[in-house]
């Protein structure tokens, strides 16, 4: 049975923004900013800009599996030079051009090359020094090792990070639109990280937890990580 009645499910609107501001770890104004645009004050009155990432849903605003990915990616982007959303959205659309596919962050072909047109682009709207590029690869090869692609080279899976180092963050927790409804979840079992916070609020330990599910207790604890708040 079609449960998404033809639709890729990596397309529908799914994700509101404190979900995604709390799971991706970006704070939720800069969410709002990427996905609605932002006001901006100039000598004639305020301007709006034109959001960075294309929303599933505008009103209400609701993020599809395949936003988040945009944002997880973007989030590295933004890391190492806060630029004029204006300029980033210039350089992804000369991406997309240059790649033909849409949603390019969210593609396989960002990984091989469009990391290097996006970064040759971006050196000359902001004048990225050689080794601010290094950097800047850096960082987006971090993030970009989170996404697994399928056949065709689009997402279908995240593992958001889940600590304050990065680096150290484990691949237990994932979004993936093919199970748990695309709910962030304990990937190998497919219970629901909502289900797990819950029980524990509840009172349930982390070993009955494990027992229950048949899971390691490293799983059950770095869902109830996830729930922790962003680090200021």
């Amino acid at each position: 049975m079609d449960l998404y009645g033809g639709q890729d499910p990596r397309h529908l609107p799914c994700y509101s923004a404190a979900d995604a501001a709390r799971h991706l770890r970006i704070p939720a104004a800069t969410v709002h900013a990427w996905t609605k645009g932002r006001t901006y004050k100039t000598v004639d009155g305020d301007r709006r800009s034109a959001p960075v990432i294309t929303a599933s849903q505008s009103k209400p605003l609701l993020l599809s599996f395949i936003n988040l990915i945009e944002l997880h990616v973007l989030r590295a982007i933004r890391s190492r030079h806060r630029i004029d959303l204006l300029k980033i959205r210039t350089a992804l659309d000369y991406l997309e051009t240059q790649i033909k596919i849409s949603h390019p962050l969210a593609h396989q072909e960002f990984r091989t090359d469009g990391v290097d047109l996006f970064i040759d682009y971006y050196e000359d709207l902001i004048n990225v020094s050689r080794s601010g590029q290094a950097a800047l690869k850096g960082v987006i090869a971090q993030h970009l090792e989170r996404i697994e692609p399928d056949d065709q080279g689009m997402a279908i899976r995240l593992y958001p990070f889940t600590r304050d180092r990065e680096s150290n963050s484990p691949r237990i927790l994932a979004f993936d639109p093919r199970i748990a409804f695309g709910r962030l979840a304990i990937v190998d079992r497919g219970i629901p990280v909502e289900i797990i916070i819950s029980r524990h609020r509840a009172g349930d330990s982390v070993a009955t937890m494990a027992r229950d599910y048949e899971c390691p207790l490293e799983s059950i604890e770095e869902a109830l990580r996830s729930a922790l708040p962003i680090p200021a």
